[in-house]
């Protein structure tokens, strides 16, 4: 019994040594991880890019005109920068386009208070500036539309709140950042598997059914009835988060719709159910673009200089499409700007990565990933037809950021458990920096699901979320949100990351596929 306890020992001692001896050493090149930091921490171009992509461009709302501006603006940057291969690329039909040109509400009884709102995108404007009144229409059933019928000529319409969705008093810090706790927990799998994309409890779909369906019967109810306007409360101090009704050519533009912060929303709520006399004034003016319905995607490579691996890609990007309320500055010009600066690095510091470096700068994210979706099943993969393309097994990886402008902490694996000690490895000079984490776990919800699903090495980058969710998709996701300090750290450890997978011997290891 002793002598078996102490071979135990000495085998669990020597358990560790085994397993390192199993993984790889991963080469790391500390002179040009030193030259990345360099250029990205003391010659940035990030303040530049971010200026432009927000302040300048302004809304990049997919099918808009400022998007079309922002095709050709990356484009020309990365062809000034020296790229190779840069093109606006069409990856398939997206529908019709809009722009809100004039936009203004008030309330004007029972006094004058500017209201705070943005018109949802797609839907239609009004027949100039409108003078009118709101009514509060309570349907909870289809037989409640009945009540309402002949009574909303001309009228705005606003709906009672139910006191579970009034807005509660935020507590805790505004803007958070991943401590070291957090950060050990990230490393542990999760106990229960919860994938980021799927349907939920069959109960839930039924009555998101039942509500889209009494949604759509009421919506008929106000065209038919002719209303002005319809009043949604959308986001609260004093943001607005943005939606869209449908875009396709066959979608019939929607009567003019406006999304409110809660404040001013609740507030004509209130008057009206006391009975008080509430007088509105609106005007917007929005137009649909439908000479062109394409969608796009802006590309640029920095070419590979190995001879036996130059046709193998290692890729990054993040998603050029915003929402139109503000300038969509956490989403996504951070990422637009951090993934444009690797560019810039890697072809400035002359590199000379062995694989092809390829940046996508993806369009329709925010409509459902159409851009990257339509990419990779043209070149990578098409699900629907389950057919390999022709660079199916040339893509080594790909890197995606879409969380905002916070410095990068590491990198979700997706449970590639082959890929985690490399990443590990490619993480350790950049410790320094605050990026030490490689969780196992998976995320979801952005670009680099396209990838993942097709059987394809798709990886998010994890970052500190800072106030993300707060602002993301509002009037208030603009360069004063974001955290150009720290785009500059994500540049380095992306740069860094990007740099060395396209310079290994093998590609990063795929999990199991069954296409």
């Amino acid at each position: 019994m002793r002598t078996f306890k102490i071979t135990a020992t000495i085998l669990l001692l020597l358990l560790p040594l085994t397993l390192q001896s199993q993984t790889q050493k991963e080469p790391v090149d500390l002179e040009a991880v030193n030259k990345i930091k360099n250029e990205a921490l003391n010659n940035s171009s990030i303040r530049d890019l971010s200026f432009y992509l927000t302040d300048v461009i302004g809304p990049r709302l997919s099918g808009s005109s400022g998007l079309d501006v922002a095709y050709k603006w990356t484009s020309d940057k990365m062809e000034e920068w020296g790229l190779e291969n840069v093109e606006i690329d069409p990856w398939g039909e997206f529908g019709r386009g809009w722009d809100n040109e004039k936009f203004y509400i008030a309330m004007t009884e029972p006094y004058y208070q500017h209201l705070i709102g943005v018109p949802r995108a797609w839907t239609k404007g009004t027949e100039g500036l409108v003078e009118t009144e709101p009514v509060l229409v309570d349907i909870s059933t289809e037989e409640d539309i009945e009540k309402y019928r002949g009574e909303l000529e001309g009228k705005v319409v606003v709906r009672p709140v139910p006191h579970r969705n009034e807005p509660e008093l935020p507590e805790g810090p505004m803007s958070q950042r991943y401590d070291e706790e957090d950060l050990k927990r990230l490393e542990q799998r999760r106990s229960i598997s919860n994938p980021p994309y799927g349907h939920g409890p069959e109960s839930d779909d039924t009555e998101r059914q039942r509500v889209r369906e009494l949604n759509r019967k009421m919506n008929e109810l106000f065209e038919e009835e002719g209303v002005v306007a319809v009043l949604n409360p959308a986001g609260t101090f004093g943001t607005v988060r943005s939606h869209g009704r449908g875009y396709s050519m066959d979608d019939e533009p929607g009567l003019t719709q406006i999304d409110m912060t809660f404040e001013h929303y609740g507030r004509i709520v209130r008057l009206l159910e006391e009975g008080k006399n509430v007088g509105i004034e609106l005007e917007v003016e929005n137009s649909f673009l439908e000479d062109d319905t394409k969608g796009y995607n802006v590309i640029a490579e920095i070419p590979g200089t190995d001879p036996e691996l130059e046709e193998e890609l290692v890729m990054l990007g993040g998603h050029l499409d915003s929402w139109h309320g503000g300038t969509g500055g956490n989403d996504n010009a951070a990422g637009v700007a951090v993934v444009m600066e690797v560019m810039r690095i890697i072809n400035e510091l002359d590199l000379q990565p062995r694989r092809t470096i390829r940046v996508a700068l993806w369009g329709a994210e925010e409509q459902g990933l159409h851009g990257s979706r339509n990419y990779v099943a043209e070149h990578f993969y098409d699900m629907e037809e389950e057919e390999k393309k022709d660079d199916f097994h040339n893509l080594s990886a790909y890197f995606n950021i879409d969380n905002g402008s916070g410095k990068l902490r590491g990198i979700w694996a997706m449970q590639n458990d082959a890929a985690i000690p490399i990443f590990e490895q490619l993480l350790e000079p950049l410790h320094d920096l605050g990026a030490t984490t490689v969780t196992p776990r998976m995320t979801g919800a952005t670009d680099h699901v396209a990838f993942e699903r097709a059987g394809l090495p798709g990886f998010n980058m994890l970052q500190d979320r800072l106030d993300y969710g707060r602002g993301y998709h509002t009037n208030m996701d603009t360069l004063e949100r974001m955290e150009l300090g720290d785009m500059k750290q994500a540049a380095a450890v992306m740069a860094t990351i990007v740099y060395h997978v396209a310079q290994r011997d093998e590609r990063m290891p795929r999990k199991p596929f069954d296409h």
